[in-house]
């Protein structure tokens, strides 16, 4: 089907049609007349078809109430009254990617799935949960995802019944220390996020940017004023945006346009206006907040106090560019950040490095607003580095705009760009993610629909204007002689960011009567009545469901095997990559003794970030931004399915190019592995420090992973390697060596030149090759093999120590914790199948979702297991710690008895099915059959889990009740987290200060 502008269609005008090469297709814009829903529908042949509705949504205040929305419509609505209907599609549909968000101005509410009638159920369920959701009969959801209070855990609230004794245990005797707590799982998950100072950062520079606009509100909540939200506010909020006339729907692919068309006219858009008219009619319209432009202001010195570690201290520049209609400006502003910014031999980033203003220096474009802005900050802010901040800025880019600006940079950074569009490996199903692009523009202007997701103009434009002068103009508009800035600086201070939640605690009880004190009681029962009782089998009857029948056959993948005639062997992967090749090299690390794996890392760190023999550090960055899509150099251990002890370390060097730099694939990585320079050990302290803040970071803001991680080494030899590459032990190792570096330092430069000699031949290495067959040839052609051999003279071999169960807490600067506990499932006799994956995705979405999630007030958790043994539970952003403990310790009992109805049943197995079939980018496919490669397994093996999982019944996941419970019997504990909710455990745990032992 082909619209044609001004053509009428199921209630809908086509408005424009435009072709567009850019997403290998063509766009069409529509009005929906009687709601005034606008509809863009980008048609291409995409089998992974998306659908989208999002709403403008721009804060009046830090309550995060679109945030919060953006929870509880998904709590059940009018056409499905069932308490988790977002759930219910996690595990019983064929979605490719199911999600909602909340952005500084929107909300939006993308799926995406390869089968056609699941992406019609998953409309239909979206859609009336944002415009008929049960928040208007169900307080409790708000309290639930929102803020509530509740009584502390030593007052037991039960079922009702007991809330006098309760109220009065609560309110008895003056000297009573408080027993009211604040929860909610937004709440709990902005604790989490406003914990990392670089977020509060980022905020305050914005609010500092926007004083007079939406946007110097945090959209997401703070938790200071998340507490402040009523449920009459939270209601009016949804009123007032939630409207058809305020949406803009967004529908990709392979679609049947009609009858996608047909649908929500007469489901939704046409029945909805008739709604929204009378209900304005009624009680009087209620109109969307303004989202207006600023006007300049130059905000200096602003400072904000964070109660956190002092290495924390960071610091931001923000530039106004200009409004988001200017689309070519945006595109030149990010390359142009990326040309001075973007690795550490960019010019004002090396400025600043050398300047010893800080550990680490970055700098991005902060966009999708209706006026994006730059930012460029410090990490790691060093004494008396916020009074030189700007003058080194301003003095480094005033020496590029008078003519110190080398063009090889931006045409090195404008080809990376473009290597980026071309590849659209966007991480998530590509309608999705051109539905946020498109709002980058649609959303601040009816005729900017189509405006972000064109780029081939503005390449072209910008490079012949790159000659004229047109970047150094840039510097010096956005840069150096803006009157829209701002200057903030997150200031380091001892103290507690919790001081003001306890003070509203005692506020709130000193104010409450027993009678109050009953009510809480009460509530908090009530709540929990709400969460524990199960959806009525009429509820449940009302979703959309597909069954095993509905299961197609396996995705044919693209073939891959070893390949004859190479001088090195190849694996040699056939698939389709858009005039793209992919090269991956894995040279073995069996010989490198367990002590020297933290080297091996080093080395990653600093390789492509030195000279070589023939090229400076600058010079070979251009180069590689310039030829290469990426470089890429870091360790990976594949494991055997049945023995933990037969381990295949790798150290892996990646690259990409497009099929006109097939040559530079092959030569630029061989010359950094055979020609670097380890001499410029300043330049190697700065790829070791800004890996040290890499880790502090993720350790306080995605502590689950570095939960897991830790966790393994605890009973699996990989993962005692793994953390000598990259987890607390080479955190440790790093800091010891950073404390010495100066002394260290000439040692450390022979080690990684004799390391890098060792590791670099050809000996037992193994090219894995993705591309057409003419880069093939000329990829080879070219010097595929590095040409050097290292007889093996030595007899280190790597050996891992035995792994050892244990029960660590690691204190990082944060408001949550995250809790991983687990074991090896093969220390039980227990073999893999299928079946672990459907049980996995019950405990995740069933038993783990209520009792940690909903009852808990965890951002999220998770049960995962994997075919070489790894069986393992975490939770995300949690404010408690024995209770997720004890909930773990339960799941075993809960999959025991686990008795699902044959629906339910087949919506498990459904779901694990498509998600095992999930479309892969090409990228992702071959490194994913590299892993299967190196791992032993077959495609007949991937054939065999599938048909395994298709064959599951509720007896097959019941039998796996005993395995879970053996390995939480093996208390194998790792957590990370506030030092209060650590230090105040009853669990027994060794508790670590890591960033300061």
């Amino acid at each position: 089907m082909d619209p044609t502008p001004h053509q009428n269609l199921h209630g809908f005008t086509v408005r424009s049609r435009e072709t567009l090469p850019e997403i290998d297709g063509t766009a069409y814009v529509l009005d929906h007349e009687k709601s005034g829903a606008r509809l863009l529908y980008l048609a291409n042949d995409d089998a992974n078809k998306a659908f989208s509705i999002s709403f403008k949504t721009p804060p009046a205040d830090d309550t995060g109430v679109f945030h919060i929305l953006e929870h509880s419509v998904l709590c059940g609505s009018r056409k499905f009254p069932v308490k988790e209907p977002f759930v219910n599609l996690l595990k019983g549909s064929m979605q490719t990617f199911l999600n909602a968000m909340t952005f500084p101005d929107k909300t939006m509410y993308p799926v995406a799935s390869t089968n056609d009638q699941d992406l019609l159920n998953l409309m239909d369920v979206y859609l009336d949960a944002v415009l008929h959701p049960a928040i208007y009969e169900k307080r409790a959801i708000f309290e639930q995802e929102g803020w509530h209070y509740e009584l502390a855990d030593d007052v037991e609230v039960g079922q009702g019944g007991a809330a006098e004794d309760a109220a009065a245990a609560a309110s008895e005797g003056a000297e009573r220390t408080a027993r009211l707590v604040l929860n909610g799982v937004v709440y709990n998950e902005m604790k989490g996020a406003l914990s990392d100072p670089n977020s509060v950062l980022y905020d305050e520079l914005q609010a500092a940017l926007f004083p007079d606009t939406a946007y110097r509100f945090e959209s997401g909540g703070t938790p200071r004023a998340i507490p402040d939200l009523t449920y009459e506010r939270f209601l009016e909020e949804h009123r007032r945006h939630y409207r058809l006339d305020n949406s803009y729907l967004t529908l990709y692919g392979n679609v049947d346009l009609d009858a996608m068309l047909a649908f929500l006219d007469e489901a939704y858009l046409s029945p909805v206006a008739d709604e929204e008219a009378a209900c304005d009619a009624r009680d009087g319209r209620l109109d969307p907040h303004p989202l207006d432009l600023q006007t300049p202001v130059e905000a200096r010195g602003v400072v904000r106090r964070m109660a956190t570690a002092p290495e924390n201290a960071c610091m931001a520049l923000g530039y106004v560019i200009g409004e988001a209609r200017e689309r070519t400006r945006m595109v030149a502003v990010d390359i142009l950040i990326d040309a001075v910014m973007g690795s550490n031999e960019a010019p004002l980033k090396r400025a600043l490095l050398d300047a010893g203003l800080a550990d680490d220096a970055q700098a991005f474009y902060a966009d999708a607003l209706l006026q994006p802005f730059a930012v460029i900050q410090l990490k790691g802010l060093a004494e008396g580095a916020a009074e030189r901040f700007k003058t080194v800025v301003d003095e480094t880019l005033a020496a590029l705009a008078d003519g110190g600006l080398d063009h090889a940079l931006v045409e090195a950074s404008l080809s990376r760009a473009e290597f980026i569009m071309r590849e659209r490996d966007f991480g998530m199903a590509d309608g999705v993610a051109l539905s946020m692009a498109a709002l980058s523009g649609w959303l601040y202007g009816e005729e900017l629909a189509t405006s972000y997701l064109k780029y081939e103009d503005d390449f072209a434009f910008l490079r012949r204007a790159l000659g004229e002068g047109y970047f150094e103009g840039l510097i010096r508009s956005v840069l150096l002689e803006n009157a829209h800035v701002a200057e903030v600086e997150v200031r380091p201070m001892s103290g507690d960011e919790d001081a003001c939640e306890r003070e509203r605690l005692r506020a709130a009880e000193a104010a409450l009567t027993p009678e109050g004190f009953e009510r809480v009681v009460e509530e908090q029962a009530a709540l929990r009545r709400l969460q524990e009782e199960p959806d009525s089998p009429e509820a449940l009857a009302t979703l959309p469901r597909l069954s095993v029948d509905d299961i197609g056959p396996a995705p044919e993948e693209p073939a891959y095997g070893l390949v004859e005639g190479t001088s090195v062997p190849c694996l040699r992967h056939h698939a389709s990559t858009r005039g793209i090749a992919y090269a991956y090299r894995y040279l073995d690390l069996s010989h490198v003794p367990f002590d020297e794996l933290p080297y091996v890392a080093v080395l990653g760190l600093v390789l492509g970030k030195l000279g070589t023999a023939r090229r400076s550090a600058s010079e070979l960055d251009t180069l590689v931004n310039g030829s290469l899509g990426n470089l890429s150099f870091f360790a990976e251990i594949y494991e055997d399915a049945d023995d933990p002890e037969r381990l295949a370390p790798k150290l892996v060097v990646g690259a990409s190019a497009l099929s006109e730099n097939i040559c530079r694939l092959a030569d630029l990585p061989r010359e950094v592995m055979l020609e670097t320079d380890f001499s410029d050990t300043s330049k190697i302290k700065d790829a070791l420090q800004q890996r040290r803040i890499g880790m502090e970071q993720g350790f306080a803001s995605s502590g689950h992973a570095s939960a897991m991680a830790r966790l393994a080494s605890y009973y699996l030899p990989a993962g005692m390697v793994r953390e000598q590459l990259g987890g607390v032990g080479f955190y440790r190792f790093l800091k010891g060596l950073l404390e010495r570096f100066d002394e260290r330092a000439e040692d450390l430069s022979a080690h990684l030149a004799d390391l890098a000699r060792r590791l670099f031949v050809d000996d037992g290495s193994l090219v894995s090759f993705t591309g057409s067959d003419e880069d093939f040839e000329r990829f080879w052609a070219a010097g595929g093999a590095l040409g050097r051999s290292v007889g093996r003279g030595s007899t280190d071999r790597l050996a891992a120590p035995a792994p050892e169960v244990r029960n660590e807490a690691f204190i990082v600067p944060t408001d949550v914790c995250y809790a991983a506990q687990g074991f090896d499932r093969r220390a039980f006799g227990a073999a893999y199948s299928g079946v672990w994956q459907v049980a996995a995705r019950a405990l995740s979405y069933d038993y783990l979702w209520n009792e940690v999630r909903v009852k808990g007030g965890a951002y999220g958790a998770g049960f995962q297991t994997a075919r070489t043994g790894n069986l393992r539970f975490y939770s995300y952003r949690d404010p408690h710690l024995d209770e997720t403990l004890a909930r773990f310790a339960g799941a075993s009992t809960w999959l025991a008895s686990f008795d699902p109805d044959p629906d339910e049943m087949d919506g498990y197995v459904v779901s694990t099915v498509a998600g095992f079939d999930q479309p892969l980018k090409t990228r992702a496919l071959a490194r994913r059959q590299d892993g299967d490669f190196f791992g032993g397994r077959t495609p007949a093996d991937r054939t065999r889990t599938r048909e395994e999982m298709i064959g599951t019944d509720a007896g097959a996941v019941r039998a796996l009740a005993a395995t879970v419970a053996d390995s939480v019997s093996a208390n194998a504990v790792c957590v990370f987290g506030n030092r209060d909710i650590l230090e105040g455990a009853q669990t027994a745990l060794e508790v670590i200060d890591l960033l300061n032992e």
